[in-house]
């Protein structure tokens, strides 16, 4: 019995973790999407692994020392790391230098007893309590920031020269996206693994502008969607007896929202095309 209550713990810790994480990561996804850093959340995830490898090699407490690191990333590649060295080539220089290290720290150091296997390709029942406060924190802020500061956001996600110009921080603003963009990363790693994390970041986005235009709305529908597609693929996972890998399962479900939205955005254009060609031909 107490073994069973165990494993019910561990499920409701994981099912919270990773809903909280999801929520978060849409939201943050589609600002990061329409200013074309969609792979950051692959970059910030091998700089966090590779950050764990080296905390574990010497015998440091992971979490603690891969946090600030992330952070520091995220705000580099924010804010770009040079006027010859932006966007995609900044991602893939610090992503692959950092697991790099990461991978020779552990080696030089003689390995290791954490389980980074779990961090590389996720794990199902790796929440922990503390994972659960973290979560809960850090999606109440990420809610706060985008129900105060929606407009704000909007304005430099479009057009940061004129959202500076109008006297908007625009700084500050990449400041809090990397560091709520980091911290989603680092959660998030343990629950889907550091080569799938980035998929909670970019799916939720590109679902929604298959059928969506606007920014509130894109946003409103992809957040709907990560959570729809992460309850369907932890369900998938947990009660399916191959026992599939939870990380997986979730991306191969957002891939199939993203088909079948991407097929719906589709037909409604075909409908609203004969329109357009009548209008054009009677003028």
């Amino acid at each position: 019995m107490a073994v069973q209550l165990e494993i019910l713990q561990l499920f409701w810790k994981a099912l919270t973790v990773g809903l909280l994480i999801t929520l978060c990561a849409s939201l943050l996804g589609v600002t990061l999407v329409l200013r074309r850093f969609s792979m950051i959340g692959d970059g910030l995830s091998h700089v966090g692994f590779g950050t764990l490898a080296m905390a574990a090699a010497f015998g440091w407490a992971p979490l603690p020392v891969a946090i600030p690191v992330v952070i520091a990333a995220a705000f580099l590649l924010l804010r770009g790391a040079g006027e010859k060295l932006r966007g995609d080539a900044a991602v893939a220089l610090l992503s692959a230098s950092c697991l790099a290290i990461g991978i020779l720290a552990l080696t030089l150091g003689g390995g290791t007893n954490v389980d980074l296997m779990g961090y590389l390709i996720g794990s199902l029942m790796g929440a922990s309590t503390t994972d659960v406060y973290l979560s809960l924190g850090l999606c109440a802020v990420v809610l706060i920031c985008f129900g105060l500061l929606y407009h704000r956001i909007f304005s430099v996600t479009f057009d940061e020269p004129f959202a500076r110009a109008t006297g908007v921080r625009t700084g500050a603003y990449q400041f809090i996206t990397a560091l709520l963009a980091a911290l989603t990363i680092v959660l998030g790693m343990r629950m889907m693994g550091t080569l799938l994390i980035s998929s909670l970041l970019i799916f939720p986005a590109l679902i929604a502008m298959r059928v969506c235009k606007g920014f509130l709305s894109v946003t409103l529908v992809a957040a709907a969607v990560a959570i729809v597609c992460y309850l369907c693929g932890f369900a998938l996972a947990c009660f399916l007896p191959q026992g599939l890998p939870v990380g997986a399962t979730i991306v191969c479900v957002n891939l199939c929202a993203f088909g079948l939205f991407a097929a719906a955005g589709f037909l409604r254009g075909l409908r609203k095309a004969p329109h357009g060609a009548a209008k054009g031909g009677a003028a």
